[in-house]
């Protein structure tokens, strides 16, 4: 599909899929059950418990036995000297040299305590005839564990406190060297080759992998060797991941699957550690598959960058490629991975006898797409009016996740309608809503804007019937979606690998269509032609510098400079002279004003097709080819649509 967004510079602006089962276990359980929580049965920790406990009760019988043996009143010092100067004690008795304990004559008994060292307190208390007696508080076994109690958990503490940093790091640095990799299991809903759609080769290419592991001997008795490494490669979306599940599901060997991120550690050499593990696991389930997933994460290339590399990254690598193909050769160990920027992997990592083969898993076509799109239908109940074929023509350029996407907001907007079935207007619905964003329809726009908008996207619609060579017209609408107030979409009916300068001359002129409308209606344009400007610059700019379809002829003087980040182009530069870019901007001018002059020519002469397509557009918001052909008294499209093709940059929106 092909589309046209138009913004008037406005500033305003999934029921998951169904989960798979779980595949994946680590550890010694393979049901995959919910592990249960239940009290600890560690000897230690009752050990503890019980030493806790104990304490506690030692602890409240000496507060409760000194509470209870304090049963004499406490008097001061004075007071006590008082009483022997008075004649009043009948009997002394001192404990510890600084406790005293003392009858008065009337039976009463009280204590003190004696503050200094008094030489005079004997010689009175035999003056005065009292009878003395001394004894020495006996330390019970429980007060001496008492008192000696805090340095007991002190020192205990700080000898657990060693114990278990000591074995916790043995235990992190054993744990941090091991691979995280997870070994695929069997399941009742494994994936296989029939559940992936379209890519064709790619599935011939790991269907051969998956039989040299099965049955080794029909290859080796002919010389052929396994392969030592498979590498695929495509857009995010593509079904990568998926295909590496159909390897598993497929093979009856060990599978082992690990992201290039659970490498990467922050304590050095853990990474390379890791790979050593992974591979020693390899080799003991050998044959088996490892797949690394994301692999550009610890691949890249080695050195490059502003201020050198990552260390602990590039030894890593280097640890991948030694196991791969190094000294000690890993025999039926194949390495599948995955990544969506082989530009930026080490060439090390792509020589033969490590990635030996390269996978492409590319954007599906318009026939894979009507696989794919098959496919995730089997869960949802469809009406009878869902054109699938017609759906994977409007989606163009989709990876199979946006169609699962897609077809998963298909059934949320038939379940909010209360429908137990899902028709095509929810399926275009949600089309629209992946590729053009939410339709704003609460948006309010006062009369001017909104005739502006219809003028606007009328101008883009009416060229597609006076054209040659552009895809027939799908629909063509002003009801803001995302950030833009109108749209213009159409309709290819094949997927097209080439472009000849015809079909990007009248996409030029479709860009203008907004353009010149605007200016040929009220004398001036708005901002919501910028996009469409960018548009046609940029492409009219790539048929000079690119494709040679300008005066200037067979060259190419693109500047196609690395990026920074590999640190192989620390500058962009321009190989050409300041004359040949002076002829380069006469060019893209020159097609561009030729363009130009043809837009403003087909639209001033079929100017009440202009003005009635408007007014349709105003009175009823979007408008599909047939009513428009009907409207403007079109039988057929003006032109045959097998020269049609899909046009340049349908993905970009104009704004």
């Amino acid at each position: 599909m092909k589309l046209r967004k138009d913004s008037q510079d406005s500033d305003s602006e999934k029921k998951p899929e169904n989960q798979e089962p779980n595949q994946y276990w680590q550890g010694p359980g393979k049901d995959n059950k919910k592990p249960s929580f239940r009290p600890s049965n560690n000897p230690k920790n009752r050990f503890a418990l019980i030493v806790f406990i104990t304490l506690a009760i030692m602890f409240a019988y000496m507060f409760f036995d000194s509470a209870s043996g304090a049963k004499d009143q406490v008097v001061p010092y004075t007071t006590f000297t008082g009483y022997v100067d008075a004649n009043q004690v009948m009997q002394v008795e001192i404990k510890e040299q600084s406790l005293i304990r003392f009858v008065l004559k009337n039976g009463l008994s009280a204590q003190t305590r004696i503050p200094y060292f008094d030489e005079s307190l004997l010689p009175s208390l035999k003056a005065k005839g009292v009878s003395v007696t001394g004894s020495v508080q006996e330390i019970s076994f429980l007060q001496i564990l008492l008192q000696l109690l805090p340095w007991i958990i002190f020192i205990g503490f700080t000898i657990m406190l060693y114990r278990q940093s000591s074995g916790l790091n043995g235990k992190m640095m054993s744990t941090l060297g091991k691979s995280k990799a997870k070994e695929y299991m069997d399941s009742d809903t494994k994936t296989t080759f029939k559940d992936v759609a379209g890519q064709v080769e790619a599935k011939y290419e790991l269907e051969e992998v998956v039989s040299f592991l099965k049955h080794p001997d029909h290859f080796t008795k002919v010389g052929a060797k396994i392969p030592r490494g498979v590498l695929l490669v495509g857009p995010p979306g593509t079904g990568k991941t998926l295909l590496a599940k159909a390897v598993a599901g497929e093979s009856g060997v060990s599978f082992f699957h690990t992201s290039g991120s659970d490498f990467v550690e922050m304590f050095v050499g853990m990474g390379a550690a890791r790979v050593r593990d992974l591979f020693e696991q390899a080799r003991k389930h050998a044959p088996c598959i490892l797949f690394i997933d994301e692999l550009d994460a610890v691949g890249r290339t080695r050195g490059g960058g502003l201020g050198g590399g990552n260390d602990e990254r590039e030894q890593t690598l280097n640890q991948i490629l030694v196991e791969m193909d190094g000294f000690s050769t890993t025999a039926g160990v194949i390495v599948m991975a995955a990544t969506n920027r082989p530009d930026v992997l080490d060439p090390a990592l792509l020589r033969p006898g490590r990635f030996d083969r390269q996978v492409v898993v590319d954007l599906p076509d318009i026939q894979e797409r009507e696989e794919i799109l098959k496919i995730h239908c089997r869960k949802i109940k469809l009406e009878k009016d869902v054109d699938l074929k017609r759906l994977a023509r409007g989606s163009a350029g989709t990876s199979g996740a946006d169609l699962a996407n897609l077809v998963n907001e298909a059934a949320l907007f038939a379940a909010r309608k209360n429908k137990s079935t899902v028709n095509m207007e929810d399926m275009e619905e949600a089309r629209d809503k992946i590729l053009l964003g939410v339709a704003r329809k609460s948006r309010a726009m006062n009369e001017q804007e909104k005739l502006a908008t219809a003028y606007h996207e009328a101008g883009h619609a009416l060229l597609h019937y006076y054209l040659k060579h552009l895809d027939p017209l799908h629909k063509v609408t002003i009801i803001p979606h995302g950030r833009a107030l109108g749209l213009t979409v159409s309709l290819p009916e094949r997927d097209p690998y080439t472009k000849t300068k015809s079909m990007l001359g009248d996409w030029i002129k479709v860009c203008m269509g907004g353009y010149v409308a605007e200016d040929l209606v009220y004398g001036e344009t708005t901002t919501g032609t910028s996009n469409d400007i960018k548009q046609a610059t940029d492409l009219a700019r790539r048929m000079v510098t690119e494709w040679g379809m300008s005066g200037l002829g067979f060259v190419n003087l693109a500047d196609e400079s690395e990026p920074l980040f590999l640190g192989r182009e620390i500058t962009q530069h321009k190989d050409y002279s300041e004359e040949t870019a002076k002829r380069i901007d006469q060019e893209v001018h020159k097609i561009l004003d030729s363009a130009m002059d043809e837009t403003k020519d087909i639209l001033s002469t079929h100017r009440d097709n202009l003005d009635l397509l408007t007014k349709e557009l105003v009175e009823k918001e979007t408008l599909d080819d047939a009513q428009i052909r009907v409207l403007l008294g079109f039988d057929k499209i003006l032109y045959p649509t097998s020269e049609a093709t899909e046009q340049v940059s349908n993905e970009q929106p104009n704004e």
